[in-house]
């Protein structure tokens, strides 16, 4: 499957799960855990849908395997930084190191990212661009 496909449909996923954690943290009137309901939405929606966005624009970047690991490395580490933080928010110690490993886990795969976006792409590598401005 395409980076940006496997992107985009794992962000939908996750909004959904994170618009009904809210809902049901609205209705309970218990909103300890919020700051996991956040990295949920933020990690989970906002940066895979804009992954999504990268690898649309970039094929020759979205259809390298490198690519979907990435995005697979960033699905399971939000999952389980987001356990992490409700655990902690919601005062269960053994969620302090869950939360600190996937922090790391996540923060590898932003530079696996970032590598994958700074490094040439195979058509820049086959004809570089002119200097000349064009007309």
């Amino acid at each position: 499957m395409k980076a940006s496909i496997l992107s985009f449909r794992a962000a939908v996923l996750m909004v959904i799960a994170g618009m009904i954690w809210g809902i049901v943290m609205g209705i309970s009137q218990d909103h300890s855990t919020m700051p996991a309901h956040a990295h949920l939405n933020l990690l989970g929606w906002v940066s895979l849908f804009l992954f999504g966005i990268y690898y649309h624009l970039h094929p020759a970047v979205g259809l390298n395997r490198l690519a979907s690991v990435q995005v697979w490395i960033w699905i399971v580490g939000t999952i389980v930084l987001t356990i992490g933080v409700g655990l902690v928010y919601s005062g269960h110690a053994v969620g302090e190191p869950i939360t600190a490993v996937s922090s790391l886990v996540v923060l590898a795969d932003t530079l696996l990212f970032g590598w994958l976006v700074f490094r040439r792409e195979p058509a820049e590598l086959a004809s570089p661009r002119s200097t000349v401005p064009a007309e």
